[in-house]
């Protein structure tokens, strides 16, 4: 630890701090454009000038350590001055240069109202320049349909640069030229194929890269802003939404350190105007083959005829992969008042949830993979299944002695790996301790497994887990460690096995039985196909899917337009908060199933929101703990322990279309530009 006094202010800071973050300490606000928190120091702007006591000059606080101050000259601790004449002048004459060449365009610039040379330039600029020649003016770049560049306005700071070669691990973006000439490309100006490049976004402090979907929308003060929860994966990234009235204009991070730091993937951050498209906004019935719009009460007449002739074992409910706990909570207990107990809901993945709480949580935690020493991947391709996470391994790998190994496809992680096998022959030979990376892990003090949904493709999913997770608990790690990790896709995943939203044999056994009644709970994705002869209701929010093979549609709200409970990848209960109303007639999830059980004679016990939330507390005590993770329950089953995978196949990863993964995905048109886009970018690649 060092002292330093900063402003008269005495602290003690540890030896790596920069003398920036000592002033912090201290309480001192210190100006800064190149410089971040999570990126290298660059030292480019020069704004965060500061005096050092017996310095000749003004120094860069951020490029400076503290452990390089001078003591004084009876061994007095450094002395540091923010606030001085010096240091006005020295930033005021920082401040001239960065606008000798930057336009006068903040009346029409998307960054107004949230620009840091705009803030900045108010307390540091005057009011006329002495600059008098031309100023210089660079060509815009195309970078793709996400971010939009004017780049006459780009003062070097390079965190856009550091961020893609850094955080985001493709490096697109680099500086050509010098001086006057320097300019910030992409090389050969092709589009940007990071999934992360719209952080680029948040992280540029003038209007040089800017939102292309959001350009000329509002103005920051026009919007109202909810903090909520992201469900385009099930990592739970903590969002902002920022509405107009009832329209989403836009999508940003909100920090978590345990979660998604202060970053979130383009597919979080733009699929906002699929919110609006294709919008189910009345209710619809079928009606000659073809579905024509009609009124609730008529909806729920047909339903309730429908069910009241149907022998309760031949009906079936399935659920998607977009919805609440509240939600789910509220659809199984309709489906139980009605005297059913085949309901689905894991879309896919049918895990078995008395394995243990613990056979399906990402038990290292995702703030965890920072403390781990060695990682395997199975079936999984975080880059697209869960894009914060895979950054967060990067940034793991990027600090260096952290091995990583592949058993499954062979694809770009942005960080080296070692690819030891596709399917369960290598995971087996792994387990017999035949390859040297069962050595790498048993050597590890905190070593990892990630196992992803992939590996439902290579067989009985809960006899994978069961001898992975066997393995895991063999390696020699620390204290309390759990090497065992399941990520998956979904963000009602994890939700649909703590509520029991399982049936035997799972969405396959549901098709197989061809019931005579199904009510499609937004399970667009879950691979359940109507039988012929069949009735089908379908709840949701878009026209996908499930809707065109719909008997009858009742329009719901999307997550944006409903509050609700969370449980992420890792079992890390969060409340999402409504930031806008559904369209037209659509009605809130659980209002749905709350009218629609009255109508069939099985009504539900809550009457509001409040209700439903205390009733599922009653029942689920674990899930009031917000923010808090959920207490791993070992498995009640007993037996010999599983070692070795007894069947053969490959394990798959990644997902089918990264960009369309999801109803509101696949309504959005700019998540299908990207699609396109990435698909023209693999067959050149190819």
């Amino acid at each position: 630890m060092r002292k330093i006094v900063v402003d008269d202010i005495e602290v003690e800071v540890p030896d790596d701090y920069s003398v920036l973050q000592a002033c912090e300490e201290a309480g001192a606000e210190i100006p800064r454009f190149c410089f971040h928190e999570r990126l290298s120091v660059a030292g480019n702007c020069r704004m965060c000038l500061v005096e050092a006591k017996g310095a000749p000059k003004p120094i860069a606080s951020c490029a400076y350590g503290v452990k390089d101050l001078r003591p004084g000259p009876n061994g007095e601790p450094p002395v540091i001055e923010t606030r001085s004449d010096v240091v006005k002048k020295a930033r005021e004459g920082v401040m001239e240069f960065l606008l000798i060449n930057h336009p006068l365009d903040c009346p029409i610039c998307d960054q107004g109202g949230e620009c840091d040379l705009q803030d900045q330039a108010m307390y540091y600029g005057v009011d006329s320049s002495r600059y008098v020649e031309n100023k210089r003016a660079v060509e815009d770049k195309y970078i793709g349909p996400l971010v939009k560049t004017i780049m006459t306005r780009c003062i070097h700071c390079t965190r856009c640069v550091r961020f893609t070669t850094e955080v985001a691990g493709v490096s697109e973006l680099g500086a050509t030229g010098r001086g006057e000439d320097m300019e910030i490309t992409t090389y050969l100006e092709h589009a940007m194929t990071s999934e992360m490049q719209g952080n680029v976004i948040d992280l540029c402090p003038v209007g040089a890269l800017t939102s292309r979907p959001y350009a000329y929308q509002a103005r920051p003060w026009e919007l109202t802003k909810t903090e909520t929860i992201d469900v385009m994966d099930a990592l739970g990234s903590n969002i902002r939404v920022d509405a107009r009235g009832r329209e989403v204009l836009r999508i940003m991070p909100r920090l978590n350190e345990e979660v998604n730091e202060e970053w979130i993937s383009d597919k979080s951050r733009f699929h906002w105007d699929g919110l609006k498209a294709q919008r189910l906004d009345r209710a619809f019935i079928r009606k000659e083959g073809k579905l024509v719009p009609t009124s609730w009460n008529e909806a729920f007449e047909a339903i309730a005829t429908k069910v009241n002739a149907t022998d309760k074992s031949k009906i079936a409910g399935v659920s998607g992969n977009l919805l609440s706990l509240e939600d789910q909570f509220a659809f199984k207990a309709f489906m139980s008042n009605l005297g059913s107990n085949v309901i689905e809901g894991r879309n896919g993945v049918n895990i078995d949830p008395s394995l243990g709480r613990g056979s399906y949580l990402f038990n290292s935690t995702i703030a965890g993979i920072e403390d781990a020493d060695a990682l395997l991947l199975i079936g999984v391709n975080p880059r697209e299944d869960a894009t914060v996470l895979n950054a967060r391994i990067r940034k793991r790998w990027r600090q260096g002695e952290f091995p990583i190994a592949v058993i499954g496809d062979d694809v770009d992680l942005t960080y080296d790996f070692e690819h030891i096998g596709i399917g369960t022959d290598s995971l087996n030979d792994l387990f017999a301790g035949k390859h040297s990376f069962a050595k790498t892990l048993e050597n590890a003090k905190r070593p990892m497994i990630i196992l992803g949904e992939g590996a439902a493709q290579a067989g009985d999913i809960n006899e994978i887990i069961a001898a992975i997770s066997n393995f895991a608990a063999s390696l020699q790690g620390d204290d309390g460690w759990n090497a065992y990790n399941f990520l998956h896709r979904s963000a009602s995943s994890v939700g649909a096995l703590e509520l029991g939203l399982v049936f035997d044999g799972g969405i396959d056994a549901i098709n197989n039985a061809k019931y005579d009644f199904v009510f499609n709970y937004a399970a667009d994705d879950s691979g359940y196909e109507k039988s012929e002869g069949s009735f089908e209701v379908y709840i949701g929010s878009h026209g996908d899917k499930g809707a065109h093979s719909a008997d009858v549609i009742l329009p719901a709200a999307a997550y944006t337009e409903k509050s609700g409970l969370y449980i992420n990848t890792e079992g890390r209960v969060q409340r999402g908060l409504r930031a806008s109303f559904p369209p037209g007639e659509a009605k809130e999830d659980w209002s749905i199933f709350r009218a629609l059980s009255a109508i069939v004679g099985s009504p539900l016990s809550f009457d509001s929101f409040d209700q439903l939330r205390n009733a599922l507390y009653q029942e689920y005590a674990d899930l009031n703990q917000i923010d808090a993770l959920l207490p791993v329950v070992e498995s009640t089953e007993s037996g010999d322990k599983v070692t070795k995978i007894s069947g053969k196949g490959i394990f798959g990863s990644g997902l089918d279309s990264y960009f369309l993964s999801n109803p509101i995905c696949r309504a959005s048109a700019i998540m299908a530009d990207c699609a396109s886009l990435k698909q023209t970018t693999q067959i050149a690649a190819e």
